[in-house]
């Protein structure tokens, strides 16, 4: 299983624009330099009023798959 660990700064209306689904999509890049593109939904869980802000590590199966995130 590939994991990476992102760091994330999305302010609330930032994340507004993912939620009405003007963007559906987060491209971050990892701390090892990888470029990752993942659902905004899978952030979700981790909104608070400022919006989600902190380190996330996020796991793939071998076939590049998402299998989990969780806050670090």
């Amino acid at each position: 299983m590939q994991q990476v660990i992102v760091d994330i700064n999305l302010s609330s209306e930032e994340y507004l624009a993912h939620y009405q689904q003007r963007v559906n999509e987060v491209i971050a890049v990892s701390r090892d330099g990888r470029r990752i593109k993942f659902p905004t939904s899978l952030l979700q869980p981790y909104l608070l009023h400022n919006g989600i802000h902190g380190c996330f590590r996020i796991s793939f199966t071998d076939s590049g798959k998402f299998n989990a995130i969780e806050r670090l």
